[in-house]
């Protein structure tokens, strides 16, 4: 039944369809719907939902009752779609092949761009009332008070809202703007395929998506390495225009919408709305180059440990200290995960049980299953966790990361409501990244020897490596190329590629040799398609280094403090929740202090080697 023959990690679970995944490994979308005909059902019901929006134009602002009302329908209406939507994409993720599916989460999307088309009388209607309009009413209807601070920040935004006509069009071109994303997932889930990989043997791997940063990360045959790096790269640069063409569409899509709605730029247009500064951004970026030193020095180190005088790309991600090869089933690694996250309480730790056995994790890879792993879900859905699980310790971190994502859209859920129950993206790799900070806190403390906990460190400057000076070099990337592409610059493959192999320069030093296969990099990142998401992961990891040394040193006030910040939802601006729990984001120190950390990691990984 399960071909193991050519996998890249000999102990890794294959499984050749869907069909042949136990239900236990299966995440339970019956937690959002009992059937797929029951979402069907509520997706004819949504239909009339740009109807009813419009119903409510000349009700919604002419009285206090009124904007109560609609502001409850919009609630109500809002996690409806939601819930279809969340279901539709489950269903189309388990198999991108699969057209069905594909075709009903365009409906959806389609479905929602009407909705927004409908709704978007009311921004431009509520900034039409003054503010002793709006006291009185505060004043009439006491619930009115719940949606104040919704009300404010919608407010603060008048410079940007645009006629209600002109809204209008705008939300109806929300479904071409939803183009290029749709696009580069087609193209990189269900067309791409990679050539088998020979090892020095001669003997073939299968390479996939899911198992490619497997292989890398733990199998000691260089050639091995190289010929999957060579595998998936060679396929990337087959298809380099192609992907250069819709990732240019991506950027005129930000472009058009920061333009119409008068931003200076589509940074600008992606932060302003969460209440981040576009100068959190840049400093991160600038507080980066000002610390490149302590990267290069470990990627000399890397080197050296290596034998090798320059490293390449394919070395990147294999442990530089041995240490005893073990593969995680993934029971073993929910029984790790439990014990790292004691800290938090039981009151986390009985949610994150509850996560295990009522199946919110879709846990193996299969043909046609997106790849990578994510949380998904909210406003009171139970959140649904895909995995691509191979057995490696990273797999044991994502567990631990991912878990942390759906914690915290738990208990946001279940601690605000509807209209504050989903967090901020400045906010939203926080949870997850401490998980993994207290996961490799528990590992170091297990440590068995020196070697052991030398090779942790090396795996925790790894993730400083991956998280916050990778995720900034991407960043960087998108920021530029984003401004190139407004400039009228060129943004075809070859711009690109030659504007991302410089920061690989930059970033990473002469220890590592920039070939024109990692320049095309940027052609596999589906994170470019987010809208300017990839700075979070950055900032998010220096915050976390922060808020797991208070909790696991501050006992039980900053862990309160800690699940405080998790049960707030956006029912504060995302640097005040952090600052609540201890971290200052908004000057850029809790960034500079986590660069001193990870120096002061490479000094004591050069001394135990």
């Amino acid at each position: 039944m399960q071909d193991e023959s050519k996998t890249a990690a000999s102990e890794t679970v294959a499984y050749s369809s869907r069909d042949q995944v136990p239900q236990k490994y299966k995440w339970n979308l019956t937690l959002w719907f009992p059937s797929d005909e029951a979402c069907l059902a509520s997706l004819g019901e949504c239909q009339s939902l740009p109807e009813e929006y419009a119903a409510w134009q000349d009700r919604a602002t002419a009285t206090a009752a009124g904007l109560l009302g609609f502001l409850r329908f919009d609630d109500e209406a809002t996690s409806k779609l939601q819930r279809v939507w969340e279901y539709l994409e489950r269903r189309g993720d388990e198999d991108t092949r699969i057209n069905r599916w594909q075709d009903l989460v365009g409906q959806v999307h389609a479905l929602a761009a009407r909705v927004g088309a409908a709704a978007a009388w009311f921004q431009p209607a509520l900034l039409a009332l003054d503010d002793a309009t709006l006291d009185a009413w505060y004043a009439q209807e006491p619930d009115l008070a719940l949606y104040r601070r919704a009300l404010q920040k919608m407010r603060a935004l008048r410079d940007h809202v645009l006629s209600p006509a002109e809204e209008a069009l705008l939300a109806q071109a929300g479904e071409l703007a939803a183009a290029p994303e749709r696009e580069f997932s087609m193209l990189n889930e269900a067309d791409m395929a990679f050539p088998d990989a020979l090892d020095s043997q001669g003997q073939p791997h299968t390479v996939t998506h899911g198992n490619f940063t497997a292989v890398l990360e733990v199998s000691p045959d260089r050639t091995l390495r190289q010929n999957a790096y060579h595998s998936v790269y060679g396929a990337y640069r087959k298809v380099k225009n192609t992907s250069a063409a819709i990732l240019g569409a991506q950027m005129k899509s930000l472009e058009f919408f920061a333009r119409a709605r008068h931003y200076g730029s589509s940074l600008e247009a992606s932060l302003a709305p969460t209440e981040v500064p576009v100068s959190v951004y840049s400093g991160l970026i600038q507080a980066v180059h000002a610390n490149v030193e302590p990267m290069h020095r470990y990627m000399a180190l890397r080197a050296h440990r290596l034998g090798l005088e320059q490293m390449r790309y394919w070395d990147v991600y294999l442990p530089t200290v041995q240490a005893p090869e073990h593969h995680y089933t993934f029971e073993e690694a929910c029984d790790i995960m439990l014990a790292a996250l004691a800290p938090l309480g039981q009151d986390y730790l009985a949610v994150v049980r509850q996560a295990i056995s009522d199946r919110w994790y879709d846990v193996y890879e299969t043909p046609g299953k997106r790849s990578g792993a994510y949380s998904c879900g909210g406003r009171g859905i139970a959140p649904l966790i895909l995995l691509n699980w191979q057995g490696s310790l990273e797999d044991l971190f994502v567990l631990a990361h991912e878990t942390g994502h759906s914690l915290h859209t738990w208990l946001s859920s279940h601690s605000q409501p509807v209209r504050y129950s989903e967090y901020e993206m400045f906010v939203a790799e926080v949870a997850s990244t401490t998980n993994e900070m207290l996961l490799l806190q528990y590992l170091l403390d297990h440590a068995a020897s020196v070697q052991e906990r030398a090779f942790l460190l090396d795996h925790w400057c790894s993730q400083f490596k991956n998280a916050l000076y990778r995720q900034t070099l991407f960043a960087e990337f998108e920021r530029d190329a984003n401004e190139a592409s407004a400039r009228g610059e060129g943004t075809g493959a070859d711009a690109l590629s030659e504007r991302y192999g410089k920061l690989n320069e930059l970033y990473y030093g002469p220890a590592l040799k920039v070939d024109d296969d990692i320049s095309l990099e940027w052609a596999r990142i589906p994170h470019f398609y987010y809208n300017y998401y990839v700075y979070v992961y950055a900032t998010s990891f220096a915050a976390a280094v922060a808020l797991a040394e208070r909790i696991l040193k501050g006992g039980a006030p900053a862990r309160d403090a800690y699940l405080g910040f998790l049960r707030g939802g956006c029912s504060k601006p995302p640097l005040d929740l952090l600052a609540g729990a201890g971290v200052d984001m908004a000057n850029g120190a809790a960034v500079d202090e986590a660069l001193k950390r990870f120096a002061a990691l490479v000094d004591e990984l050069e001394g135990l080697l």
